[in-house]
């Protein structure tokens, strides 16, 4: 069976407000994106991995796969407008229809091997599920607010979770919430979202609250360890 691995790195870094991809910052002198990678690449079960990144850094991020021998990387190709299109091009040139395909931001640099690998066996495992996401329990009391910041309800918190990456699925699943999403014009926020839309199975396996992913300048205090 192949293990395919799909990193989503063509952000823009708006909310970093940064003039250049934030999957670029640097933490131990290499780009994050990389440090993402060399987790991945050392997992025995990932294949092959696919970098979905901006058209006009393609050929940079080759260039850094290069320097950084990251030899699991199959493809590197050109993502879309969203998360979410980005990710439905990888998935379009996977033509493994019995594979499992991981996704996973590129800018969450401090994933750990072990996370990985837990996600893959419980999804093969497990035919009950199609799919499985990394997340921990909240920490703080969420709120639900209207449009005027007015708390409509405090929903319990021992059931609520943080949803992270890699999320993990079995490939014609995950094929089928995305082209079901496109179809209708829905834009999710994650990978499961979608797969929950069709009314599918997703298990949650406990993660690491230092999985954090890089999206504000609050977060650069993380790369500054």
């Amino acid at each position: 069976m192949k293990y395919y691995y799909i990193v989503a790195a063509a952000g823009i870094g708006k909310r970093m407000q940064l003039d250049y991809p934030k999957q670029f910052l640097e933490y131990n002198k290499k780009p994050i994106f990389i440090k993402t990678l060399e987790t991945i690449s050392k997992n025995k079960l990932v294949t092959d991995i696919i970098i979905v990144t901006n058209r006009e850094y393609i050929e940079k991020v080759k260039d850094y796969v290069k320097e950084f021998n990251i030899e699991k990387v199959k493809n590197v190709i050109q993502g879309g407008k969203e998360r979410q299109d980005s990710v439905y091009n990888a998935l379009k040139i996977i033509e493994d229809e019995d594979a499992i395909v991981a996704v996973q931001d590129g800018v969450r640099p401090f994933i750990k091997e072990e996370y990985i690998e837990k996600a893959y066996k419980e999804l093969e495992k497990n035919m009950d599920i199609s799919g499985v996401v990394i997340g921990v329990m909240v920490k703080d009391t969420i709120k639900v607010v209207d449009e005027n910041g007015i708390i409509i309800h405090t929903p319990n918190r021992n059931s609520l979770v943080a949803a992270q990456t890699p999320q993990v699925f079995r490939i014609k699943t995950l094929k089928k919430a995305y082209k079901k999403a496109k179809d209708e014009g829905y834009l999710g926020t994650d990978d499961s979202s979608l797969v929950e839309k069709i009314d599918e199975k997703v298990k949650i396996l406990e993660g690491d609250y230092d999985n954090i992913k890089i999206t504000t300048k609050e977060d650069l205090i993380y790369l500054a360890k």
